[in-house]
């Protein structure tokens, strides 16, 4: 079966680029995955670039453009509602999502914390400087509450004495690893 994937970013791409490396095209079981939208809400971007290498030109959104939340949440659903995608994966899409898109939308979220903790845009840093003495990454279905939906997966690791660079790279690395793996599990149940 041919499942195919809306991925929304707005800066660096650097998750965009490992959904494509590690799913664009690829299949698992009996399901190929293509991304067939990638989506971007700031025309300079350099997620942008990093989509081309895989031969996908991206469709630029910029909020500003609209005079409210809502109006840019319809014109994104309805790109992704013509791309035909089955799943939408928000990849660092820096942008918090009306009803207009939650209740049209069926979405994951990737977050660099251990969900319900730390939500928010400053959750690396504030999960960095909290007592706790683990961390992690955690993906979730998009609700209308920020960072609030169903958890699917997450992965934890221990803090110990690491310094802040180490400590985002570590999330990173589980961001990497993660994010697609919850993508192929949501389809593939029986791997």
């Amino acid at each position: 079966m041919l499942i195919k994937l809306a991925v929304l970013f707005s800066g660096n791409g650097s998750n965009l680029e490992n959904i494509l490396s590690k799913l664009h095209q690829k299949t698992f079981g009996k399901n190929t995955f293509e991304v067939v939208l990638c989506l971007c809400n700031k025309k300079e971007a350099y997620g942008i670039k990093r989509a081309r290498k895989f031969g996908l030109e991206s469709v630029i959104v910029e909020h500003q453009n609209y005079k409210s939340r809502e109006e840019f949440d319809k014109a994104v659903v309805e790109k992704i509602k013509e791309s035909g995608a089955d799943l939408t994966i928000l990849a660092g899409f820096m942008r918090i999502l009306s009803p207009v898109f939650t209740q049209n939308i069926k979405a994951v979220n990737l977050h660099p914390s251990l969900l319900p903790l730390f939500k928010g845009a400053n959750a690396i840093k504030q999960s960095y400087e909290s007592d706790m003495k683990v961390a992690g990454v955690s993906v979730h279905w998009v609700s209308e509450e920020l960072d609030g939906g169903k958890i699917i997966a997450q992965k934890a690791f221990e803090k110990k004495n690491l310094t802040y660079e180490e400590f985002e790279e570590k999330i990173h690395a589980l961001e990497y690893e993660l994010l697609p793996q919850s993508v192929i599990e949501l389809f593939c149940k029986n791997l």
